[in-house]
């Protein structure tokens, strides 16, 4: 096959490739599409449910909502707010703009331009100033990306809305907030909503700050290597000379066995904060360099640390962000206000479960922060070695259950067991950590269940009250599993987090053989 025959190969096969790629992801809007009516429909139910409830309290008017997103959630494996919050855009979506899911469907826009023309027009006041907005951005949106469409339609709402940015950003500046996704590897990801001036302000400065580290760095190297350069130099006039005259004592020239070169370091670096004790020679701030020590003649050479700053800047921002975040005194603060110590006085809390053989180093794994994600090893052994103490728990050397935890209301050791077993809300999805949960009786206490952790479980406040009043019944199994049975009669069962049992690895043999008693 020629290269042009090649070539046209291909061609031919790419472009089937796309074509499949492009009839499934067809396949794929309609799907989405139609899931996303049914949580329309779903809403919609949920609607008639709460007329139904016009004289309830507002608790009961709550629980149509919630329970319809808790059933929908646990078959999805998916938290329930995120259910809930999904319903009431698929309502949105469908029925404010009908033409736009009909694009969907057909597989003309994506989820994402759906996304943008619904979260640009959730300010416009009516149906008429609606339709004209979703007319004009929906046939730019079936021409371009997401990404493109988003800033044209901010341009077309504004045309159509009757309030002002002014006042559109002091309703939205009240929905700021953080929030925590937990990634892999014992990596997390922090993130926030704000008002648009402060956080660029705020990436702006560590931008700043981040290039003026690499800035110095940048300086740090290039007088190393001046200095360098200028010292081969002289290295070489003396050597040219006949020699090099040491001020040490111990040697003579070349010929009396003194390298040159170990008068002066093998490289020269910008310490930033990490060199012991600052100039040394007068060499530039944070730079390092072997120097001749006084008694000790050529052969007694203090071999400072040499680095240069290897970070990128992505890396020192993040680093940057975190060490003024976990030190530094909030602008609020003032002298202290109502708060004893100040904003500046309160630390981070976290429950971390490590296996006493990572803590020893005999094994690489199996710290885990609130039952939400992986720590390693060494972060795990700084927080244990900077706590202020520890609740000892045993687990069956086989499944890994909890045995038990050393040390009307459930007692302090309860708690602690409970914690240790259940590590996050009880309830079928939910991770939220067990230390910020409430203790509740399977059984009630009322009609006399007994407070034990047989009939204890952790249930954030969203569940627990969710449990009592929208009809979900529980049943507890041994070692903690538990059996729900939800409104519609679906059943879910829902287990203690799995553990991983890490064994160390033997000794080797010659160790073995060496520790053997006789």
């Amino acid at each position: 096959m020629t290269g042009d025959e090649q070539r046209g190969a291909d061609a031919l096969r790419t472009r089937a490739l796309v074509a499949e790629a492009r009839r499934l992801r067809e396949v794929i809007a309609a799907a989405e599409a139609e899931l996303e009516r049914t949580h329309a429909e779903a809403y919609a139910l949920v609607q008639e449910q709460t007329d139904r409830l016009r004289d309830a309290s507002t608790r009961e008017r709550e629980m149509p909502l919630r329970s319809m997103a808790a059933e929908l959630a646990v078959a999805a494996r998916v938290s329930d707010r995120t259910v809930q919050s999904r319903l009431f855009e698929a309502h949105r979506t469908v029925t404010q703009y009908p033409a736009t899911w009909e694009a969907w469907r057909d597989g003309q826009v994506s989820r994402a331009h759906v996304r943008v023309i619904v979260d640009g027009g959730a300010g416009l006041p009516n149906d008429e100033a609606r339709a004209a907005y979703e007319h004009d951005v929906l046939a730019y949106a079936e021409t371009t990306s997401a990404a493109r469409v988003r800033p044209y339609a901010e341009q077309v709402a504004e045309k159509h809305n009757p309030k002002t940015i002014q006042e559109r950003h002091d309703a939205a500046v009240l929905d700021r907030r953080v929030w925590v996704e937990d990634l892999r590897d014992g990596m997390s990801m922090l993130g926030t909503i704000g008002p648009s001036v402060e956080i660029h302000g705020a990436y702006d400065r560590i931008t700043r700050q981040g290039k003026a580290v690499k800035a110095a760095d940048r300086v740090a190297r290039r007088e190393a290597a001046e200095r360098e350069a200028q010292r081969d130099a002289s290295d070489r006039a003396r050597s040219e000379a006949g020699g090099v005259q040491c001020g040490a004592g111990d040697c003579e020239g070349l010929g009396g066995g003194c390298d040159a070169n170990a008068h002066r370091a093998t490289g020269l670096g910008a310490g930033f904060g990490l060199s012991d004790g600052g100039n040394v020679d007068g060499t530039a701030d944070g730079a390092v360099e072997h120097r001749v020590s006084d008694t000790g003649g050529c052969g007694s050479v203090d071999a400072g640390e040499v680095w240069f700053d290897d970070r990128s800047l992505d890396q020192i921002r993040t680093d940057l962000l975190l060490d003024m975040m976990l030190t530094s005194t909030p602008s609020v603060d003032g002298d202290g206000g109502v708060i004893e110590g100040g904003l500046g006085a309160i630390r981070a809390h976290v429950q971390v479960t490590v296996p006493a053989t990572t803590l020893a180093g005999t094994t690489a794994g199996g710290a885990e922060l609130d039952g939400k994600c992986a720590v390693d090893p060494d972060t795990a052994r700084i927080l244990a070695g900077n706590a202020p103490g520890f609740d000892r728990v045993f687990l069956d050397p086989i499944g890994g259950a909890v045995l038990a935890v050393d040390r009307r209301h459930a007692t302090p050791a309860q708690k602690r067991y409970l914690m240790a077993r259940d590590v996050r809300c009880r309830f079928p999805g939910c991770r939220r950590p067990a230390r910020e949960c409430e203790w509740d009786h399977r059984e009630d206490y009322a009609l006399g269940g007994k407070t034990d952790i047989e009939n204890l479980g952790a249930y954030c406040k969203r569940h627990h009250t969710l449990k009592h009043a929208a009809g979900w019944t529980v049943v507890q199994h041994p070692g903690g599993r538990l059996h729900f049975t939800a409104p519609s009669g679906l059943e879910y069962d829902d287990d203690p987090p799995p553990r991983v049992m890490f064994i160390p690895d033997p000794p080797p043999p010659e160790v073995a053989a060496e520790t053997a008693p006789f």
